[in-house]
């Protein structure tokens, strides 16, 4: 696949009429796009769970700040994995660069990191991962199932979460709630 033509470090945005309930109204930021196929992160479906939940059972406490971070439902894939979307870039034992500033980490240490009061800067943690394999997901765009654009880190690390599914249209200047699941012929 030509660089040019991946997704990585985009929005996929679920458009309306998306019936899947994995995916209704979400905002699915692009870690991976390439011949293989796509992966990425749900960064707008929280779950029940917090740090406070989770670390604890990894024989962690987090810090008295990021005790009730919310974990998101990260995608229907490996949902017993947990991934970690932050800045900065740093030294993981299990890391994958999406942007200069923006990486994705799946190891114990950086969960580490958020039992000290320095933490990281911004960060996102979900359990489970969207996945595409080759071909797919640009047959859903086709299919308009999928809006795409440009991922911002305003949106993926400090908007609240129920604001990011509009704000990502935003980019686009698309109301979503304006659009029809009804296509027209002139």
């Amino acid at each position: 696949m030509d660089p040019a033509n991946s997704l990585k470090n985009h929005f996929l945005i679920a458009m309306p009429n998306l019936g899947d309930p994995n995916f209704y109204h979400t905002v699915t930021y692009i870690c991976e796009h390439n011949d293989e196929g796509a992966m990425g992160i749900v960064i707008n479906r929280p779950s029940a769970t917090t740090l406070n939940d989770m670390l604890p059972q990894m024989g962690l406490k987090p810090t008295p700040q990021y005790m009730d971070l919310v974990v998101l439902e990260g995608g229907p894939v490996e949902q017993e994995h947990g991934f970690v979307i932050h800045t900065p870039t740093g030294e993981w034992q299990s890391s994958m660069s999406i942007t200069d500033n923006v990486t994705l980490t799946t190891s114990r240490d950086i969960l580490e990191t958020l039992t000290q009061a320095d933490g990281l800067d911004k960060f996102i943690i979900a359990l489970g991962y969207a996945g595409w394999g080759a071909g797919q997901l640009e047959q859903e765009i086709l299919e308009n199932s999928w809006l795409t654009v440009p991922a911002n880190e305003e949106i993926l690390f400090d908007l609240s979460y129920s604001e990011r599914w509009q704000a990502a249209a935003n980019i686009l200047g698309i109301d979503l709630n304006q659009l029809s699941s009804q296509a027209g012929h002139a």
